[in-house]
């Protein structure tokens, strides 16, 4: 089997599974940028598989970089001496590996996406100040949240609102005077996540 071949194969593979390792935060960065929410969760089922397509990226990375620089056979020394093709340059392999861990860490640095869209609010009555607990089912990771976090925040009256996906919930402080928990439950379900249940919080 020529190893140029196989070297180009597992780097692609480790470079799709890098990405598909993400997939499910990808969508709500999109979303965001396109002015769209209802495929935000299209690919949050992917979300349990990430481990392993992380699992398969390092492994066809690493195997690609093992086939580059494993010491040459004798019956491969005339291919050797023939000009590389541009996937068969380090260059190649240093751009697919830097590429794959990007996509890898993509969850880590989605935030720098989101503008802070937070409002000061005055509060004129206390006792207009309600909060809420919503259950959100559909998020999967730290992207999910903040996108959640920025719709809401889109609304006026809101006071503070703070989203987990772990919990697969978010708690909303607002002033009911200028928006109301309906408000609310539709700004989530834009987003492409369902709101399942609410009650406030105690």
């Amino acid at each position: 089997m020529n190893t140029k071949k196989t070297s180009k194969k597992a780097a692609y593979t480790g470079v799709f599974a890098a990405v598909a390792a993400s997939s499910c935060c990808i969508p709500p960065v999109i979303a965001l940028i396109a002015g769209i929410g209802g495929s935000a969760s299209a690919l949050s089922w992917m979300e349990p598989f990430r481990p392993y397509l992380i699992g398969i990226a390092i492994i066809a990375i690493g195997y690609a970089w093992y086939t580059y620089l494993k010491p040459k056979k004798a019956e491969d020394c005339c291919e050797a001496d023939k000009k590389p093709t541009w996937y068969q340059t380090k260059g190649f392999l240093i751009g697919i590996t830097l590429f794959a861990a990007i996509s890898i860490a993509f969850p880590y640095y989605a935030s720098i996406f989101y503008p802070n869209n937070k409002k000061e609010i005055t509060i004129v009555k206390q006792s207009n100040i309600e909060t809420l607990n919503f259950d959100i089912k559909g998020m999967t990771c730290a992207s999910c949240e903040l996108h959640v976090v920025h719709a809401v925040n889109e609304l006026g009256g809101i006071v503070d609102v703070v989203a987990s996906f772990e919990k697969a919930n978010a708690t909303v402080a607002f002033d009911n005077s200028k928006t109301s928990k309906k408000d609310i439950e539709k700004a989530i379900n834009s987003t492409g996540y369902k709101v399942i249940h609410q009650n406030k919080e105690k």
